[in-house]
Formats: structure tokens, sequence, C-alpha cells
């Protein structure tokens, strides 16, 4: 078990959804393994016994790094089990369980943003807008095609643009590198900013994950700077850069050998 439901929310009545989280049902979270081989990887154990994911596979990852923090997160629960506290163990749930056996399907969804990637929507006025765009963006298409060999081309407004085969190809060359768990980090990434480029600029090290998400927010604050901030849309953006972060530490953490 770890992937427990609940949200935080106010159910009927105003009663508080905490209620419905499950207890902690164990003392003691720990990271074991690997075997003699090395070939197993790093277990969570709850209470000596392996960890699983909610579809039963037992939690192991390839880096004490990344079993260690996880590891933190199953320690830091206190009466209650509350997913929200532990987005590196969402990650890894959702690599384990949604991207394993099916990577070359993850794959081909990533390389499909490069069909309408951030980066290439552009603004034709006001100028500081075009500006801010250009002075973001150009150097990450430049080192897309200079780096990756994917030349994306660049349109006016949001007209949709054929993007070049060689440019989806570079890409799909790129993502093969990455396994089920980096895959899922970065799937997480690209859909977070709309952005393939940006997402693999920044699992490449072109990138801090600050860069990344001021890149992917060119538009967004520029509306902010000119009309100020939408509360709900605030909130929403807190909690969207929470998930970006934790796909950033979650591939960092399985490069951490």
């Amino acid at each position: 078990m770890t992937e427990p439901a609940g949200d935080g929310s106010k159910g009927a009545g105003g009663v508080s959804a905490v209620r419905r989280l499950p207890k902690r049902f164990y003392t003691a979270a720990s990271v074991a393994g690997p075997d003699a081989t090395g070939a197993a990887g790093f277990n969570i154990h709850l209470d000596g016994k392996a960890a699983r994911t909610p579809a039963k596979a037992i939690l192991v990852v390839p880096t004490r790094a990344l079993a260690d923090a996880i590891a933190a997160e199953w320690k830091a629960q206190r009466e209650h089990i509350d997913p929200a506290t532990m987005p590196l163990t969402k990650l890894v749930n959702s690599g384990l369980d949604g991207v394993r056996g099916r990577e070359a399907g993850v794959r081909e969804d990533i390389v499909k943003y490069a069909a309408s990637d951030l980066l290439c929507y552009r603004a034709t006025q006001p100028e500081p807008l075009v500006r801010r765009q250009a002075e973001l963006w150009n150097p990450i298409l430049d080192w897309g095609r200079e780096v990756l060999g994917a030349p994306l081309v660049t349109v006016d407004g949001l007209m949709p643009v054929t993007q070049p085969e060689a440019a989806k190809a570079a890409l799909a060359r790129t993502l093969a590198g990455y396994d089920a768990l980096a895959l899922t980090a970065l799937h997480v990434m690209t859909t977070l900013t709309g952005s393939a480029l940006l997402a693999l600029a920044h699992a490449r090290g072109r990138l801090g994950v600050e860069e990344t998400w001021a890149a992917a927010h060119v538009d967004e604050d520029w509306q902010i700077s000119q009309w100020g901030v939408d509360v709900e849309a605030a909130e929403r953006r807190a909690r969207r850069w929470a998930e970006m972060q934790a796909a950033s530490r979650f591939l960092k953490l399985l490069k951490d050998g």
C-alpha cells in the first residue's frame, strides 16, 4: 500500500477528508538492498516488509538517494497517510504501475508535444513580450537544433505548424535513453510546461528548474504584469510549481547513484 486515497478537501457536511485518509499502519520505514549482484535495486520497507505500489508491484528504485528520499516521506507521515505530502512516492508509483512496460507509448506522447511546443508559437505584439519570448526561448530552440538535432519551426500567432520529421525523430532518439522512471518525470514536466524541449533542456542540464519554469510562463507573467494576479490562478500555479519541483528532484535523485 503506497498511494492511499484522499485529497484533504471538505466532504459532505463540512467534514474534513483527512478523516478518510488511512491511518499509519507501520512503525518504521527503511531502505533495503541491493542484493549481492546489485540487480534488485533499493526497496522501501515498512516494518521490515517490502512496500508495494497500488498495483501491487514491489516498490524498488535504482538509486540509494531516491530510496532514502522516498523512505523519508513515509517516515514523515503522522497519524494518517497523506499522499499530498508524498510527491516522490506518487511519481515512483506512476512510473512502476503506469509507465513501465509502456515506455514506447509515453515517449511517443512526449514527442507529440513537439507539434504544439510552447516555444514555437510567438506573439507579434506588444514588443516587450516579443523580446522576452525571444530572449528566453531562442537559446533553447538553438540548443535543441545544435545539440539534439531537432530543428523545430516557429510561427507567429497560434496557427498550427507542421514540424519537420527530422525534428520529431531527433526527439524520439533522445527520449530512447530514458527508462520508465525518468520518462515519468519528463512527461510530468512536459505537460506542466507545455514544451517537450524545455523538459529535455532541464533534464539534460541546460536549464535549471527555476529557469525552465520562468521560460514556460513568459506569456502568463506578461499578463500578470499588465492586469495583476488572479488569486485562483496563482494558487493553481503554486500547486503546479510544487509538482515541477518534485519531478525535477526525482530526476536528480535517479542520477545520484
